[in-house]
């Protein structure tokens, strides 16, 4: 059985559970999620989790009855008529989301039954383990505006012994929500007062974002990418000329008027990369051009999506633009799936798969070429022996594409790099190279983003690593701990010449003992600490202790800095 399918129709099971088990229920929607399933309720009554017994009772109740799913479809008058005389009136908003000759669908469930697409399990028999984990406040439609509805979450498993591996990894996850390290780590955090999904980068954070920075920088230079830097504001021309304002405009924040111009902030930087392109003619012989930026982007999400780092409104994107000709694409392609691959891998990332999506049934841009770019972008793939499915239809309208998927630590699949095809912007923008005969010809334009977001994929390591950094990223290599107060010149020594080899240094020269000192450091993931007491400063050693290992015992100086040089040339 699919598990997505299982995990809809656990969803029906446990809407009609509380259908069962309460009077005056208003239902909105209940998805499969990637890890379970929800469903929005407004009740006349709170949930809490000590309601999640009597709530698994009743579904299990309805799947001992094994009623099968129904599907039955109704003319949208009398879908209205149905919906209205239930008084499910957020019910009856989402039927007028369905656009007009759409199939209006319901499934019935013994004598529940729900507005849905499906498609379900047969019968409730088919469904086995399951548990109720949590319940939250969530707007209708995600608008702050709205009736704040009660979610309530579930997984759903195959098996008792899958779904123990299923609550397992989620107590995991939840010990490594990069929400709750942020605030223990002194890392970041999000000010009401400033506005959801605008984040604040604290100097632990800033110092590991400034490190991925100078590793991105030195990788894409030695790729023979150029930098560049762009406005963050641009005039209401670009963005109807680029088509954002016809396409994207309820994502873009409100215009401004400077000097009677209308001006938006800018939720992309490709525009400007084309504005750099058109000063001036280009030649075969100038391409390819490979062009990078850091660009800092503003993309309105509404309140009830906005999530710590993962999902915000204002980030930066590592982006870049690729500009070619037909003969140089499959090259390209080539080298900038190698390049993704590099690094991903190089954060930690070993397990790696790919989406292609091919050519929706709307699409612009010349069949041929649309071709020539999904067959670079599946060479590609096979050349570096990267596992990937198609998705047939399933790209963008103005060209094929490829994500990178990467497993983290706990097994959970995260989206990250992204190789776009373009053949819209070149028309809109009319971009040309002279060719080798003398005619003015469309480059090739491709987006492509590794990292994607610095806040998401900053979010993503967090989690990844449980917030305890490799030591290349650590904020804070190593800790002196000195054992009293005598030592804390030499720690200082020993820290002064740790600092001018390049490590990440401080000392805790507080008057406590070093078992307390060693238990805060090791909480805050402190990489290597290193104990000095009278022995170690008479024979100008330390006491080393790794983070992972333990107790390494004592070391000199220069043993230390080797051990650690070796292991960031692993890391990186």
């Amino acid at each position: 059985m699919d598990l997505n399918e299982v995990r809809h129709s656990m969803a029906h099971v446990m809407a009609a559970a509380v259908c069962r088990l309460y009077d005056n229920v208003k239902l909105d929607i209940g998805p499969a999620t990637d890890s379970g399933f929800y469903y929005d309720f407004d009740l006349p009554r709170r949930i809490s989790p000590e309601d999640f017994p009597e709530i698994e009772q009743e579904m299990s109740r309805l799947i001992k009855e094994n009623a099968p799913f129904e599907r039955f479809s109704v003319p949208r008058d009398e879908a209205m008529a149905m919906l209205e005389k239930d008084g499910q009136t957020y019910k009856l908003q989402r039927l007028a989301d369905i656009p007009e000759g759409e199939e209006i669908s319901f499934y019935k469930c013994g004598d529940f039954y729900d507005l849905c697409r499906g498609p379900h399990v047969e019968g409730t028999g088919q469904l086995r383990a399951f548990k109720l984990i949590s319940v939250a406040g969530s707007y209708f439609h995600g608008i702050e505006t709205n009736p704040m509805l009660q979610r309530i979450y579930g997984i759903v498993a195959h098996s008792n012994g899958d779904l123990r591996k299923e609550l397992f990894r989620l107590e995991e996850a939840k010990k490594r929500d990069h929400r709750k390290l942020g605030r223990e780590l002194d890392l970041f955090s999000i000010s009401e007062d400033v506005g959801p999904g605008l984040v604040h980068w604290h100097p632990k954070g800033a110092r590991i974002r400034s490190i991925i920075e100078d590793f991105w920088r030195k990788k894409h230079f030695a790729a023979g990418y150029e930098l560049l830097y762009t406005p963050h504001v641009g005039r209401a021309h670009l963005w109807e000329t680029s088509g954002h304002l016809d396409f994207y405009r309820e994502n873009m924040y409100s215009s401004m008027d400077i000097d009677g111009v209308e001006y938006f902030v800018k939720p992309m930087n490709c525009p400007f990369h084309i504005q750099i392109y058109k000063t001036q003619k280009r030649s075969y012989r100038d391409l390819p051009l490979l062009w990078a930026e850091l660009g800092t982007v503003y993309r309105y999400e509404k309140s009830g999506v906005v999530q710590g780092l993962l999902r915000v409104r204002g980030f930066t994107q590592d982006d870049a633009h690729i500009f070619c000709t037909p003969e140089q694409i499959e090259q390209e392609i080539r080298n900038t799936v190698e390049f993704a691959l590099g690094m991903l891998r190089a954060f930690g990332f070993e397990e790696i798969s790919a989406y292609l999506s091919t050519r929706p049934e709307k699409a612009v841009g010349d069949e041929a070429r649309w071709e020539k770019a999904t067959a670079s972008l599946k060479s590609a793939l096979e050349a570096e022996s990267v596992p990937f499915e198609v998705d047939q239809g399933g790209g963008a309208f103005y060209g094929p594409k490829i994500d990178l998927k990467i497993k983290d630590a706990i097994g959970r699949q995260w989206q990250l790099s992204t190789i776009q095809f373009d053949f819209n912007l070149p028309e809109r923008f009319d971009l040309s190279y002279v060719g080798t005969d003398g005619n003015e010809h469309r480059p090739y334009m491709v987006h492509r983003a590794l990292l994607g977001s610095l806040e998401r994929f900053f979010g993503i390591l967090v989690e990844h690593y449980g917030g305890a950094f490799p030591l290349w990223l650590a904020p804070e290599q190593v800790r002196m701990l000195p054992v009293t107060d005598n030592q804390n010149d030499y720690a200082e020594k020993v820290e002064d010449k740790l600092k001018g080899l390049g490590f990440r240094v401080t000392t805790d020269d507080r008057s406590e003992r070093v078992g307390a000192k060693i238990r805060l450091a090791q909480s805050q993931k402190v990489p290597y600490m290193l104990i000095v007491g009278p022995k170690e400063q008479d024979a100008g050693t330390v006491s080393v202790r790794n983070r992972k290992e333990g107790d390494l015992g004592p070391m000199s100086i220069d043993s230390l800095v080797e051990t650690m040089e070796e292991e960031q040339r692993v890391n990186t």
